[in-house]
């Protein structure tokens, strides 16, 4: 059975589809490449935001759940969102940029050898940058081309993840055991974890915390994390594992952009491994991805319904010119 290759996609839950647009677009650069609806649950929108073509491995995604709470952050939860930077300069750039933007964040610090750059939006969503100047193993990807963010201080793609949880022993077996991973460093109560060719897009730090409650989830947390597999074939192979070592799973789900398998692994950690392909450009040129509501072919027919389901939210950006910002 082939390896995980690394980190496929985040998603997350937004208390404003409006305001995550604009966060992502306008103070992190990163281009929506695809405005869509959740499969599941069709008055609310899920929004995709990646590299420049929508990349495997680079893409966070959000739902905007109608009426929910915020959230809490606790044990038991998917904490933390990386994201790539070439080098460590540009990591001194998004600390100038987050003041001038008065986004909150911990200055630059020191984690696994790596320069990184906590910071939260206005849910208080963990994010971090991380640079790859030192990095090596698996490759990340093209940054926003024509958005507003210097091209070499700009994000290229997802980086480590963070899991807290309070049975170390418990989520390393699953880590170790049922994903292959290996556990490559540790630092007071963090421990690094990778998988595939490692390197900042295939790795995995677990926080052991014995303190905290168990999380809520709500607006400003992360629904579930995927990792990356090449294709269906891996999937039914993974589907298999799961069933040898009696792990619930979902079976396999069709995403239209991509093929899914989830499983929860803890009460609160729910994982997902998607497929390669077939990617975000199969109904979108192009130079307008995100800008029209994409509807994938079984939803297509309720696209009236849907249409009148969910807010009208501009996100049309081929028609602008972003200026490259400095500061």
């Amino acid at each position: 059975m082939n390896q995980l290759k690394g980190i496929h996609h985040v998603t997350a839950i937004t208390s404003s589809a409006e305001k995550i647009y604009d966060f992502f677009t306008h103070v992190l650069g990163i281009r929506l490449v695809k405005k869509t609806v959740n499969q599941d649950d069709i008055q609310t929108y899920h929004l995709f935001f990646a590299d420049d073509t929508g990349s495997a491995g680079t893409d966070m995604t959000f739902f905007d759940f109608p009426g929910i709470q915020k959230g809490v952050h606790g044990n038991d939860e998917i904490a933390r969102t990386s994201f790539r930077v070439p080098t460590d300069d540009a990591l001194d750039y998004w600390v100038k940029r987050f003041d001038r933007l008065e986004v909150k964040h911990e200055g630059i610090q020191e984690q696994f050898g790596k320069k990184v750059l906590p910071f939260v939006d206005f849910d208080d969503q963990n994010y971090q940058l991380i640079s790859d100047e030192k990095n090596t193993g698996i490759e990340s990807g093209t940054p926003w081309q024509d958005g507003p963010i210097p091209l070499e201080f700009a994000v290229t793609g997802l980086g480590r993840m963070f899991l807290r949880y309070q049975d170390l022993d418990y989520i390393k077996a699953v880590l170790e055991q049922v994903y292959d991973m290996t556990q490559i460093a540790e630092e007071g109560d963090l421990y690094l974890f990778e998988m595939g060719q490692g390197g900042n897009g295939a790795e995995v730090v677990v926080e052991h915390n014995t303190e905290l409650p168990r999380h809520q989830q709500g607006y400003g947390t992360v629904h579930h994390v995927a990792f990356r597999v090449e294709d269906k074939e891996d999937l039914e192979n993974w589907k298999e594992k799961y069933q040898a070592v009696k792990l619930p799973n979902s079976g396999y789900v069709n995403r239209f952009y991509f093929g899914s398998l989830y499983a929860r692994v803890t009460a609160g950690i729910l994982v997902e491994l998607a497929t390669e392909g077939p990617g975000f450009m199969e109904d979108e040129p192009y130079e307008t991805l995100g800008e029209k509501l994409s509807l994938p072919p079984f939803l297509e027919p309720q696209r009236d319904i849907i249409e009148n389901e969910v807010r009208h939210i501009d996100t049309v950006r081929s028609t602008k010119t972003f200026e490259k910002e400095y500061e």
